[in-house]
């Protein structure tokens, strides 16, 4: 399994627009964070979590093969799921819908943002979506089993967990039976908004509670606000087995 992380930045990205502030205004690569999303490459099959409005500047950069099995939805704000009008040249380069795999409220809001892919007379010029609603229970996408586990963020949402990797975007809080479902990953992925509390974010304390108690061989830091600081500040304040992730970043 190959990881790629296409964006670690939070919902206004960085640099934010207008800000002056050291990370927006950084020449370190490391410090320019798309909407958060990862690629996961596993047994030749290709899968994103999430493609918010960076999803065409992402795949152009990061996904050199043009290929996509399927894509996997966390939850149903912007930042995650806007890009999703940029699947049109994977519906042409493999010659099939694309794969959608989340909740049913997600696919609502999805059938919602993209109602023109839904219309009766489809124009030909419309991305191509099939839809496949998924819960809490373990799912298969081609022999590929993927465990969704509970988080709360501003509302319920989920995140996934893929063998020994686990990735979770936007969460607040995790209860005690789904955090059961993470324990044994060996590479653990978690959001950290700012160091300061936040109402529907983890910030970096929570998230280092969390990896304390899973006690994973790696740790990434996603999700990122400028208000977390720079890159290279950040990885000098973590523990050994924790670093700042950043757009780029490949993990196997």
């Amino acid at each position: 399994m190959k990881i790629t992380f296409l964006g670690t930045g939070p919902s206004l990205g960085t640099p934010i627009i207008g800000c002056n502030c050291p990370v927006c205004t950084s020449t370190n690569p490391k410090d320019k964070r798309l909407r958060s999303s990862v690629m996961i490459d596993i047994d030749r099959k290709r899968f994103i979590i999430d493609a918010g409005p960076d999803f065409r500047e992402q795949m152009l950069k990061y996904n050199a093969e043009f290929k996509l099995d399927a894509v996997l939805i966390t939850h149903a704000h912007r930042d995650h799921i806007a890009g999703l009008d940029d699947v049109r040249p994977f519906n042409f380069l493999q010659g099939k819908d694309t794969k959608i795999y989340a909740e049913k409220n997600v696919l609502e809001a999805v059938k919602n943002m993209f109602f023109y892919s839904f219309e009766e007379s489809i124009n030909k010029g419309v991305p191509k979506f099939d839809l496949k609603e998924i819960s809490t229970e373990v799912f298969d996408i081609e022999g590929v089993k993927i465990t969704p586990i509970r988080v709360y963020h501003s509302m319920e949402m989920l995140a996934f967990r893929i063998k020994d990797f686990t990735y979770i975007t936007d969460a607040k809080s995790i209860e005690p039976a789904e955090i059961k479902k993470i324990e044994g990953s060996r590479i653990l992925v978690v959001n950290a908004i700012r160091f300061e509390e936040h109402y529907s974010h983890f910030n970096l304390n929570e998230a280092l509670d969390l990896i304390e108690k899973i006690k994973p061989e790696q740790a990434y830091i996603t999700h990122m606000a400028h208000k977390l600081g720079k890159h290279d500040d950040l990885c000098k304040l973590l523990p050994k087995n924790v670093q700042p992730a950043y757009d780029g970043l490949i993990i196997k």
